[in-house]
């Protein structure tokens, strides 16, 4: 018979959950919290579901966050097993969402149900964040929970995501920021004619070779001690009509800057504006912030992790602030410390997406004994730290 963990897990992924569709997962989940006394509040926004769950009063506020939503399976045909039939094959538990990120909500909630278990009278608070808007637009998930909970002014002091970030093995790296995302849609404005005629024409790829060129050579900065150097990406490129003997009138430029915290979003407006301003073209742009980059310091939250994969694993997990974004970026506006961590991240989004089962057994192991150290025991955090 599965452990709980693994049994729980197979019950998410059996649920074609393709953001933001819950598909009942979250009343899985709100069920299981429910039953060793915590207080739901449903968070409904739009199309998504999200609940804020919480137990306990005094004392810091402990919260796991996570996404009950995936991403498609793609052709179902290329999969080993049907990707919502949760199938173990050589020890390895195989679906969508097995990594990210159903495996680690699991984890979770059978961490705190052995938590309640034991410690029943707990000091401090217990929290979940559950979205099912992560893997999709994320504008009616996590940001909205925390806007709300910011305007009732609710204190969660820490919070472990759980993302997989795991590379080679379990709890090898830990997320303890991430970059900020920045997007461009710029038009560069031209007059459209005829190839034949160019006196009569403006074309825009012409007149922006020389700004592209500039754009894609500039370094930004030279990245710090936490983070990256940060960088830039053109995603997305289109002109003309089709034809081949029409100048375009127009020239679209979709491009990405993932930015460390030695630059503000507002600097890299300004620089590229001056670049746009300087080469003398006409244009249009539009900017998507998409999140700031956020650090945890080696602070409480980051030292009870570390010590506890150290315990179960016998490793020393590396600090990384690589990789994309994540809800993290909106929960650490509250000024919270904010981790990332959860099973390997090598299978995640492709076919056959899988998690080895005893990695997340372990991971529910670690969860539970992070909570004790934030929860019942801060005075082994406080030497660790030397206060």
């Amino acid at each position: 018979m599965d452990c709980p963990v693994i049994q729980l897990a197979k019950e998410l992924i059996a649920r074609p959950s393709i953001s933001p569709d819950d598909q009942g997962c979250q009343a899985l989940l709100i069920e299981r919290l429910d039953k060793i006394g915590f207080i739901i509040e449903p968070m409904p926004f739009g199309n998504t579901l999200n609940f804020w769950a919480f137990r306990g009063a005094k004392g810091p506020t402990l919260a796991f966050a996570g996404h009950t939503d995936v991403v498609p399976a793609g052709n179902s045909a290329q999969w080993q097993t049907p990707p919502f039939t949760p199938t173990i094959i050589n020890q390895h538990l195989y679906g969508r969402g097995a990594a990210d990120m159903k495996g680690s909500v699991a984890a979770m909630v059978v961490a705190a149900e052995r938590f309640v278990e034991k410690h029943p009278n707990h000091q401090g608070r217990l929290a979940f964040l559950i979205t099912s808007d992560e893997e999709a637009d994320a504008l009616d998930g996590t940001v909205k929970v925390v806007e709300t909970l910011m305007q009732r002014q609710e204190r969660v002091d820490y919070c472990l995501v759980g993302e997989p970030s795991s590379q080679a093995q379990l709890g090898d790296i830990v997320k303890n920021g991430r970059r900020g995302s920045i997007t461009a849609n710029l038009t560069i404005i031209g007059v459209q004619g005829h190839v034949a005629y160019p006196h009569l024409a403006t074309n825009p790829v012409h007149r922006a070779s020389a700004f592209l060129h500039e754009l894609t050579t500039t370094t930004w900065d030279t990245g710090n001690d936490f983070f990256p150097a940060t960088t830039m990406q053109i995603a997305n490129i289109h002109a003309g009509t089709g034809a081949s003997n029409v100048i375009p009138g127009e020239l679209s430029v979709q491009f990405n800057f993932r930015f460390s915290t030695e630059l503000t979003d507002t600097q890299i407006r300004d620089r590229v504006t001056e670049m746009l301003s300087r080469h003398g073209l006409e244009y249009k742009i539009e900017w998507v912030l998409s999140g700031q980059p956020f650090l945890t310091e080696k602070r409480e939250l980051v030292t009870a992790t570390l010590q506890a994969i150290h315990e179960l694993t016998g490793q020393n997990a590396e600090l990384s602030t690589s990789g994309g974004t994540s809800d993290g970026r909106f929960i650490a506006q509250m000024g919270t410390q904010v981790i990332e961590l959860g099973p390997l991240n090598a299978t995640i989004h492709k076919v056959d997406e899988c998690v080895k089962v005893d990695d997340l057994q372990q991971l529910a192991l670690i969860y539970e004994r992070i909570m004790e150290l934030l929860i019942l025991w801060p005075p082994i955090i406080c030497s660790l730290l030397k206060c």
